[in-house]
């Protein structure tokens, strides 16, 4: 089992659209990349704790790889906006991808630079090694009630 963190605006949409996909085991909601290991939605809707919205998700590797999530991950939204998706925008709303080692900074690299090239260099993804995550806990128990 592999984790993988991407922030890609407000994390419900995505959220499910992942779910859905064959191999991805579990999602959480949390928030990602801030200045503290704890924060709330309200904390982090200030613009000040420099967290993003992020989905994690526990996914098989023998079923799907790291590099087929992150090429959904940019199919999903548009990751030529800086700090919004939609109607939503803030700090919180980026795109980025919070990798945990070597070998999926690598692969984020590489999908990031086809993306790039595909969309003429208008690509903001930030790849960022994964810090301070926690989760929504707000959200956590609401999360625990759609399943």
């Amino acid at each position: 089992m592999e984790i993988a963190v991407l922030a890609l605006g407000c994390f419900w949409g995505p959220e499910i659209k992942f779910s859905k996909i064959e191999g991805i085991i579990k999602t959480e909601v949390g928030y990602c990349g801030g200045n503290s290991s704890k924060t709330t939605y309200k904390e982090v809707c200030t613009g000040n704790t420099n967290h993003a919205e992020v989905v994690k998700l526990d996914f098989d590797e023998k079923i799907i790889s790291y590099e087929k999530i992150l090429n959904i991950f940019f199919s999903i939204h548009d990751p030529t906006t800086l700090n919004s998706q939609g109607p939503d925008f803030g700090t919180q709303y980026r795109s980025e991808i919070f990798y945990l080692n070597d070998n999926q900074k690598e692969i984020a690299e590489k999908v990031l630079n086809e993306t790039n090239e595909k969309l003429s260099g208008r690509v903001v993804t930030k790849i960022t090694l994964l810090n301070n995550y926690c989760v929504a806990e707000e959200y956590h128990q609401k999360y625990l009630e759609k399943r």
